[in-house]
């Protein structure tokens, strides 16, 4: 049984500096907590969102049964995360849609919608923005800070910034920055968008319109390095969408995987903004905390005093395994403490989402010895 979950938000009006030079003030971060904080503040456990999910974790929204959090699986009473035993905080980043100031929202200096306005952040910014949110909720310590995908991204760079604000981090199906070939994908999904005639330059907003039809393209290619090959033939194969045999035609839907995929790019450009995925696509781009080390994830890394805890999925071949080994080697290298599993999963990335006996046993456990610290 999932709980009620209830948003939360949180103005801050001071400026917040960013990387690329800009920054932004009076802003607003969504956020949601479940469980007890304990009297020590000790047990507060972060987690860190992927690119389309948001600070809406776990449980449901009440009068909403379908609601369920994008981790609901993972975390709650009883669950691998513990909220009997744990304060677990969700955050939504800056520049999203669901809820925390992002490119849908009045610029306090001008009086207009951000748009395209809206400064380019990165997971750093994101990280400054989640420990601000932690300082005014009293947590000067995390008992771990946890994501899959961009949300692990964010987990290791926390250990770089505030190394002695987290005693653990757990990091899922995620790689210390992103390869040529997954830049080339987000270009590719960004290009569609921005060649929308509806986008007009980010400024949409303003002429009533959704470039609805490059945020269905950009879904599309997204979803496509989300599953495994195994997985697509296992539910599509070459099924036909109508009949048993082709219709012979270059535009309508002939396969059972393009309805599907188109399915998925309909749902999404619903509810996604056009902006916002533009900002996050390019904070992955930009993630690479080895960059200002001449390459070295070994020296990025030597600064960290958190226990770690990577878990990768063998089919996931958008951030496959041996990109979780090399964040290993390095602190390895650093001599840290770090626990790996590899799980041999079908479902490619999206297996950080999904049930897996063996992967929620071993989060489970590792939880489980850092509930011991908490006594």
């Amino acid at each position: 049984m999932s709980f009620i979950a209830t948003p939360q938000f949180m103005h801050f009006p001071e400026a917040l500096p960013l990387q690329g030079g800009a920054s932004i003030q009076d802003y607003t971060l969504a956020y949601e907590t479940y469980g007890t904080l304990n009297a020590e503040r000790s047990n507060a456990v972060l987690v860190c969102h992927a690119l389309n999910a948001s600070h809406h974790v776990a449980g449901v929204y009440e009068g909403q049964p379908k609601s369920e959090g994008w981790w609901d699986n993972m975390i709650g009473p009883g669950k691998p995360v513990d909220t009997n035993r744990f304060f677990v905080i969700g955050v939504n980043n800056l520049g999203s849609c669901f809820g925390s100031t992002g490119p849908m929202h009045t610029h306090p200096g001008t009086g207009s919608v951000y748009g395209a306005d809206f400064p380019v952040v990165t997971v750093e910014d994101w990280v400054d923005a989640q420990a601000r949110l932690l300082d005014r909720l009293g947590i000067t310590q995390l008992a771990a800070v946890m994501g899959g995908s961009l949300g692990g991204m964010q987990a290791l760079s926390w250990t770089i910034q505030y190394p002695e604000r987290m005693r653990h981090a757990v990091v899922v199906a995620s790689a210390p920055n992103l390869t040529a070939e997954n830049i080339a994908f987000n270009e590719v999904a960004r290009r569609a968008i921005v060649t929308d005639p509806d986008f007009h330059g980010g400024h949409f907003y303003a002429h009533g319109v959704v470039p609805k039809r490059g945020l269905r393209i950009a879904r599309m290619i997204g979803h496509i390095t989300y599953l495994s090959d195994d997985v697509m033939n296992e539910k599509f194969g070459r099924q036909l969408r109508d009949g048993l045999e082709p219709k012979y035609s270059t535009q309508d839907i002939e396969f059972q995987i393009e309805s599907y995929l188109r399915h998925q790019g309909d749902k999404f450009s619903d509810y996604f903004d056009a902006n916002t995925y533009l900002l996050i696509t390019r904070a992955l781009d930009y993630f690479d905390p080895a960059l200002r080390h001449g390459g070295s994830l070994t020296r990025a890394l030597a600064a960290v005093r958190a226990r770690y805890l990577l878990v990768s999925f063998s089919t996931d071949w958008r951030f496959a395994p041996a990109r979780s080994r090399e964040i290993v080697k390095a602190l390895l290298d650093n001599h840290r403490d770090v626990a790996y599993a590899e799980i041999d999963a079908p479902h490619g990335h999206d297996a950080f989402l999904l049930e897996d006996a063996r992967y929620m046993a071993v989060v489970r456990s590792y939880f489980d010895n850092i509930a011991k610290e908490l006594v």
